[in-house]
């Protein structure tokens, strides 16, 4: 019996992956390095070494890329604070969910871009617990965030489902045990969602499925 919903939050609930993109494609290409769609994909939401790899691989030392990944981060929480980021539809759907599961969320966002992202959606009332970048040791695609999320919600990995976008999301679900819902959007609809439980159109259809 499903208790537990675990939802990710950049791609599922709000629709910020297209700002991480930009800012980060922008800070590389300041430095001359070009980053496409194609690599981010590659690099941000199927594996986890985001577009640093292509400064290293241009042998760039640490520090250089330490500096330009707080300039991402910068641009990227400009992005954040333009208003509302909710994916459409969610308010709603999570409101009506809540009134039948638990709630949580777990994501690779840092708490900064976090509360940036939900300074004005009014949804974080309905979530019993939130899991940022900072509460766990290895980011998706390992499965960490979702072990820490069974042990704080204290249920078993088949009382709970989780609700992703992307490929790595959905490696880090099942690596904990957790059966995966796909959502894809338009920077990973190209992805091989093969060993997802299920695969729906948008967030709307989340209840129909459940």
């Amino acid at each position: 019996m499903i208790k537990y919903l675990f939802f990710d939050n950049d791609g599922v609930l709000v629709d910020t992956e297209k700002y991480f993109f930009e800012a980060t494609r922008i800070v590389l290409a300041q430095n001359g390095i070009e980053l496409t769609k194609e690599k981010f994909i590659e690099l941000t939401l199927i594996g986890n070494e985001g577009g640093w790899r292509l400064a290293r691989d241009m042998n760039m030392s640490e520090a250089k890329i330490d500096l330009m990944r707080k300039e991402r981060n910068e641009l990227y929480s400009e992005y954040l604070s333009k208003g509302n980021l909710l994916a459409d539809g969610a308010d709603e759907v999570i409101e009506n969910l809540a009134a039948e599961y638990k709630l949580g969320i777990v994501t690779s966002s840092k708490k900064t871009h976090f509360d940036l992202i939900h300074k004005s959606t009014g949804i974080l009332n309905y979530f019993s617990f939130v899991l940022t970048r900072e509460d766990y040791t290895k980011s998706k695609p390992a499965a960490d965030p979702y072990l820490k999320a069974l042990e704080t919600a204290g249920c078993a990995p088949d009382e709970a489902v989780s609700i992703e976008d992307s490929l790595r999301g959905l490696v880090s679900s099942n690596g904990a045990g957790i059966k995966c819902i796909i959502i894809p959007n338009e920077l990973t609809a190209g992805s091989d969602f093969k060993d997802a439980w299920k695969i729906i159109d948008n967030i709307k259809q989340l209840a129909e499925i459940l």
